[in-house]
This record gives structure tokens, sequence and C-alpha cells, in this order.
């Protein structure tokens, strides 16, 4: 069994925040996978469901994003489910927009969901970081709590599609798979496209015109000797 947790704060007012991206995502998934019949329980919103054969839970905290551990804890602790079996979805400042990264461990870059899981289930649980891009250190809490712009859906809509389509590689363990899916899933359609055939600037050399017959006796023939001086 897996648990699939999205970040993100509980709320109207922030549904559409960049830093609710994680919530997105697991909503995708659900979607998808047709995992609707979610319940309040452990300090979240909750649902069971089967991926590709492997059974998992799908949990969004209800804590807000700085206690978001209580939620992870609570669940993972009733479930018996071990923090390599966790897969925990969220927003990074530190990759360019659309971008998505895997990895286990390591530190939680400043960002206050990872801060509050760390210290209640370890780290060696699974981070899947989904790129929303860097606006400057003035601009962060602006960035983060601010709804993304019409012009992101261009990459957001095929990003979140593709999560939800491909998290069982995820869930097998193929990390490298699910990252080129989604980078796939997120090209720009231009670099789909052939490139268009360039003229070429070499002209075509014009076909030999017929050359007039010489005689080779009679008087055309004396006459041409005597012009090439062939007399």
């Amino acid at each position: 069994m897996k648990l699939l947790v999205g970040l993100g704060n509980p709320g109207g007012q922030y549904e559409g925040n960049r830093h609710n991206i994680g919530f997105m995502a697991l909503d995708a998934i659900a979607r998808e996978h047709s995992i609707t019949q979610f319940r309040t329980k452990h300090s979240g919103v909750l649902a069971e469901g089967s991926i590709g054969g492997e059974k998992v839970i799908l949990l969004k905290p209800q804590t807000f994003m700085n206690r978001s551990g209580d939620s992870v804890q609570q669940t993972a602790k009733f479930y018996k489910i071990e923090p390599a079996d966790v897969i925990v979805l969220y927003d990074e400042l530190d990759l360019v927009a659309g971008k998505v990264r895997v990895k286990i461990g390591g530190g939680n870059g400043g960002h206050n969901g990872l801060r509050s899981i760390d210290p209640q289930i370890g780290l060696d649980y699974k981070r899947v970081r989904l790129g929303i891009g860097h606006p400057g250190k003035e601009n962060v809490t602006h960035h983060v709590l601010g709804d993304f712009a019409k012009a992101d859906q261009a990459w957001l809509a095929p990003l979140l599609d593709g999560i939800g389509k491909h998290i069982g590689l995820l869930l097998k363990g193929d990390d490298s798979g699910f990252m080129n899916k989604l980078a796939l899933a997120t090209k720009p359609e231009e670099a789909d496209k052939p490139a268009p055939k360039q003229q070429s600037h070499i002209r075509q050399a014009r076909p030999t015109e017929p050359q007039a017959e010489v005689p080779k006796s009679g008087p055309m023939a004396d006459m041409l000797k005597k012009l090439l001086g062939k007399e």
C-alpha cells in the first residue's frame, strides 16, 4: 500500500494558489483513476483506491501547510505505512515552472509542508517536486499564495493530466520514466512540428541547348575552314 499526499492549504480562497499545486495533482490522480469516496479523517480528507493493481491512500491534509506532518503521521500510523511507501507532491520554487523532479530524502528547501513532515515520519519518503518558478526573494510570499495566471494553463493543465495518467510508473519505482512522460506532456507543441523544408539556393543548371551540326564537306565547310584558319 502506498500513501499519496498532496500538499496545500484548505479553503476556497487558496484553491487556485501556486502553493496548492499538490492538492491539484492529487485531484488529477483521483479523477484519472475514478477514486471519489473522500472522507474527513486523520486531520485531512482521504480516499482509498487502486492504481495499476497497487492499493493507495490519497490524502490532502487540512491542517494548513505548516502542520501537514500531523495529518501525514496520523494516516501513515493508522494504515501501518512505512516512510518508503509515502509519496508527497508539492510546489517547488527552485524549479522552472512545469518541470518535475523526484527524489528520496534530502533537505526541506525551506518548504513549510516538508518542514512539518520530516520530524514526524523521517526523511526517507519520496518527494515529487512540481516547479512553479522563482519570482525573486522579495516576491516569494505573493508568488506562492497567488493564483496561477491564465497563461500558466498552457503547461499546468497537461502537467496535471500527465501526473494522473502516469502516476502508476512512480508507484512501481520507475521515477525516471515518470519524469520523462511529464516532460513530453508539457513540451511546447512547436517542438513536435517538423522543421520547414529550406529552399535550396543552388541554381539548377539549364539544359544544354542542341548545337547546329557542322557540315564536313561542301561550300559551307570550305568557308568555315577559312574562318578558322584550318586550310
